[in-house]
C-alpha cells in the first residue's frame, strides 16, 4: 500500500529551465526587500484569467478566479508534484484501485458547516453523475463506489487502476452540499477557501470577502478582500502602472517592459503554456480532409519563427505537449520532428502532387483575439491560400470552435495539473475537445486508457509517448511550442509567488499569505 503523509519539495531540471527562462526574460527588474511581517486589511485587485461559471463543478478552464474561494483535497505545489490540502494525507491500495483520503480536522465551510466526509462523498457523486461534459467526466466514469468509512475518511474505489487519480482531484473542488442551486446549477458556492464567493458580475468583477474562519490559522488571509477584473477590454499593463490593478497576467512583451519599472515585479508560472495548430478532425471539408494536404501545410509553418515572435527569450520550439525536462517529453519523438524545419517548396510540391490549387481554396481560420495567430496566417498566405481569419473573444471562439464549421484554428492550452488533463482533451469523448478538433479516434483513446491504468510510470510514459505519436502520424495538429505565462505585480504586493498552475492558492504558497504593505 502506498502511503502519503507529507510533501517534500526540490527543484527538477524542468523547474529549473524555466526558471532560469524567467530569469533570462526577466533579469532586468529590480530586487525586492525581504518580505515584511504580514500585516492584515487591504483589497488586492487581481486580473488573470476569467471566470465562466459560477458552479466550479463546471468549468471549462476558469481556474484562476474559484481557486479563490472552492479547495480541493490535493493541490499542486509550485515544482508540480501533488501536495496534501483538505486531505492531510492518503494511502493507495497495491493494485492502484482504491484509495483512502484522510481528511484534515478543523476544516469549516463558508456557512460553518464543517468538511465531512459525507460533504466530500456527495461532491464526487455529484461530478460523477450530474457533471458529463465537465473537466474530469473521463475519471468519474471510472469511479466504482465511493463511501465515508467514518466522519474523517473517503474510501474512493476505481474500476480498474487510474494513476492520475491523485494529481486531478486538485481539480475536484470541494463544496458544501447546501450550496444554493446543488441540485442543478451552483448560483453561489459554499466553499472552504481563504475567501467567499461575494457579488459576481459576470465579465466584469467578483468581489470576494475574505473568510474569517479559514482553517491553515498564522492569521490567514490577511487581505480583507480580493476585487477579480473580469473585463477583457482592459490594458492590464497600463492599469497596473496606474495603480488600479496588483495582480495581473500580461503578454511577454508587455513583461518586458513592465519589468524596467522599479514599482513593479514581473515573473512567470512554472509550468508552460503549449501553442498550437489544429485541424478540424471532427468534420474536416475538401481539401483538409486529404492527410497529404494536411502534411503539405504543415512543411510550411515555420515553428522557430513563430516561437521567435511568441517569446524570442523563454519560448521552446517542440513538438510534443510537454517541455523538454518534464518526466513524459519523448527525446526520440523530439528528433523524429519532420516538421522541425519548415520547407516551403516541399509544401507546394506535396500540394500540386494532391492536385490543390491553394489560390482556388480559403482556409476558414479560427483564434483568439491574440497576436500571434497572425503569423501562421501570414505562412498559409505565403504558400499561395486564401484566409478568411475570425479572431474572437473566448466564448465566441468555443462557440464557434464548437460548431465545426472551419478548417485550421490556432490555440494555447495552459498549465495542467497532471499529463492526462491534456490527454484528456484529445479522446472522442473528452471534455471541451473544440480547440483540438474533435478528434475521433477509437485507436488513440484506448492507448490513453492503457496509459491512464498503468502504474508504473516507465510504462506508462511509453503509452503516452505511443499516443501522442498516433496524433503525430495522423496531422491532428500541429505543437508549435512553450513558453511561461508572464505575471506582474506592483511592488506592494508581499508574499505572493505564481504556482505551478493558474490557481492563485495552494496547499504551501498562494494568496493565502499574501498582504498589502507599501515599502
Amino acid at each position: 500500500m502506498t502511503h502519503m503523509t507529507q510533501t517534500r519539495f526540490r527543484l527538477d531540471r524542468r523547474q529549473l529551465m524555466l526558471g532560469t527562462a524567467a530569469a533570462a526574460l526577466f533579469a532586468a527588474a529590480p530586487a525586492f526587500a525581504q518580505s515584511p511581517e504580514p500585516v492584515h486589511g487591504g483589497t488586492l485587485r487581481y486580473a488573470t484569467l476569467g471566470l465562466d461559471t459560477s458552479d466550479p463543478h463546471r468549468h471549462t478552464g476558469s481556474i484562476a478566479v474559484q481557486q479563490l474561494y472552492a479547495e480541493a483535497l490535493t493541490s499542486i505545489g509550485p515544482d508540480g508534484r501533488v501536495e496534501p490540502f483538505l486531505a492531510e494525507g492518503w494511502d493507495i491500495s497495491e493494485d492502484g484501485r482504491t484509495y483512502t483520503f484522510r481528511l484534515r480536522d478543523g476544516v469549516t465551510f463558508h456557512n460553518g458547516d464543517p468538511l465531512t466526509a459525507d460533504a466530500v462523498v456527495a461532491n464526487i457523486h455529484r461530478v460523477k453523475e450530474n457533471v458529463t461534459g465537465g473537466w474530469l467526466a473521463s475519471a468519474m466514469k471510472l469511479v466504482e463506489s465511493v463511501e465515508a468509512a467514518d466522519e474523517g475518511t473517503v474510501v474512493l474505489t476505481m474500476t480498474e487502476p487510474y494513476a492520475p487519480l491523485v494529481n486531478l482531484m486538485s481539480e475536484l473542488w470541494i463544496l458544501s452540499p447546501a450550496s444554493p442551486g446543488w441540485d442543478a446549477t451552483i448560483q453561489t458556492p459554499i466553499g472552504t477557501g481563504p475567501f467567499t464567493f461575494g457579488e459576481w458580475r459576470p465579465q466584469v468583477s467578483l468581489t470576494a470577502p475574505a473568510f474569517e474562519n479559514y482553517w491553515r490559522g498564522e492569521g490567514m488571509p490577511y487581505l480583507a478582500a480580493v476585487e477579480v477584473n473580469l473585463r477583457e477590454d482592459i490594458d492590464k499593463g497600463n492599469a497596473l502602472r496606474a495603480g488600479d490593478l496588483d495582480i495581473v497576467n500580461v503578454d511577454r512583451d508587455v513583461a518586458r517592459r513592465l519589468s524596467q519599472d522599479p514599482n513593479l515585479r514581473t515573473t512567470t508560472l512554472k509550468d508552460s503554456t503549449w501553442y498550437f495548430v489544429a485541424f478540424n478532425n471532427r468534420n474536416p471539408r475538401p481539401p483538409f480532409d486529404n492527410p497529404k494536404v494536411r502534411e503539405a501545410i504543415m512543411h510550411a509553418i515555420d515553428k522557430r519563427a513563430f516561437m521567435q515572435f511568441l517569446a524570442p527569450e523563454t519560448g521552446v520550439v517542440s513538438n510534443q505537449m510537454v517541455m523538454p525536462g518534464h518526466v513524459y517529453y519523448d527525446e526520440a519523438i523530439a528528433e523524429a520532428d519532420k516538421y522541425k524545419a519548415a520547407d516551403l517548396d516541399k509544401a507546394k510540391a506535396m500540394l500540386a502532387d494532391a492536385g490543390v490549387d491553394p489560390s482556388e481554396v480559403t482556409i476558414d481560420l479560427v483564434s483568439w483575439q491574440e497576436n500571434y495567430p497572425q503569423v501562421v496566417v501570414q505562412m498559409l498566405r505565403r504558400l499561395g491560400f486564401k484566409v478568411e481569419h475570425s479572431a474572437l473573444d473566448d466564448l465566441g471562439a468555443q462557440n464557434r470552435l464548437g460548431q465545426y464549421d472551419w478548417d485550421m484554428d490556432v490555440m494555447a492550452s495552459g498549465p495542467r495539473a497532471d499529463i492526462f488533463l491534456r490527454f484528456v482533451r484529445l479522446m472522442s469523448d473528452g471534455p471541451n475537445p473544440v480547440l483540438w478538433g474533435g478528434i475521433q479516434d477509437p485507436e488513440l483513446d484506448a492507448v490513453i486508457k492503457a496509459a491512464v491504468a498503468e502504474t508504473d510510470e516507465a510504462k506508462r510514459k511509453a503509452l503516452y509517448s505511443e499516443a501522442f505519436q498516433r496524433v503525430l502520424d495522423n496531422d491532428y495538429l500541429m505543437v508549435l511550442g512553450h513558453a511561461p505565462n508572464a505575471i506582474a505585480m506592483r511592488r506592494a504586493v508581499k508574499g505572493y509567488e505564481p504556482g505551478f498552475t493558474w490557481s492563485p492558492n495552494w496547499a504551501s504558497g498562494g494568496i493565502a499569505q499574501t498582504f498589502l504593505a507599501e515599502d
